[in-house]
């Protein structure tokens, strides 16, 4: 059994609340604030109670890749054309996607791109190749999503990948989808 004193470290860790934990736990408020403050000694299903809420909020909170990525991967080539990557993206409800030529990522493009690109050349029969930015990050299946977090900061879609092999793809929008269930 963990040591009672890790509950308050536990929990502000999580950002919750002496009540959301309590309320998570099944126990009172005023009992997690007694433990809290080494006023009592809990029942022994008490704090089994506490600490296997913890355990399980901490465990969702490590998401990694493969609990956030899609393993659908739509993708342009580099060999075609705006008009096609915009009708790929449209078709499918997304503002970016990556650029696989085979199974190597080479690049991707994002709506801002293919604007840039059509107020630039006034045409979209330009070639992908022409105007994609280079390859987004490549990651493993196991990176953590605070990894993830940071590198969708400066990138609006990251691949993932399994032995050489691409796998999935995560997108902002997944990676907020499974932080704000």
């Amino acid at each position: 059994m963990n040591n009672l004193k890790e509950i308050k470290l536990l929990r502000k860790r999580l950002n919750l609340t002496q009540k959301e934990l309590a309320q998570r736990s099944g126990v009172s408020q005023s009992l997690i604030a007694k433990i809290e403050s080494e006023k009592i000694d809990p029942s022994f299903n008490n704090a089994k109670k506490i600490f296997e809420t913890l355990n399980q909020i901490q465990t969702k909170s490590d998401f990694s890749a493969k609990d956030i990525m899609s393993s659908k991967i739509i993708n342009v080539s580099s060999k075609d054309s705006i008009r096609s990557a915009i009708r790929k993206m449209k078709n499918n409800d997304i503002s970016q996607i990556p650029v696989i030529d085979g199974n190597h990522a080479v690049g991707y493009v994002s709506e801002r791109i293919l604007l840039e690109s059509m107020i630039k050349f006034g045409t979209p029969d330009k070639l992908i190749a022409d105007v994609m930015q280079d390859s987004p990050p490549i990651i493993p299946l196991d990176t953590k999503k605070d990894v993830i977090a940071s590198l969708l900061i400066q990138f609006p879609l990251v691949l993932v990948k399994e032995k050489e092999k691409l796998k999935g793809i995560i997108t902002k929008s997944d990676m907020l989808r499974v932080m704000y269930k």
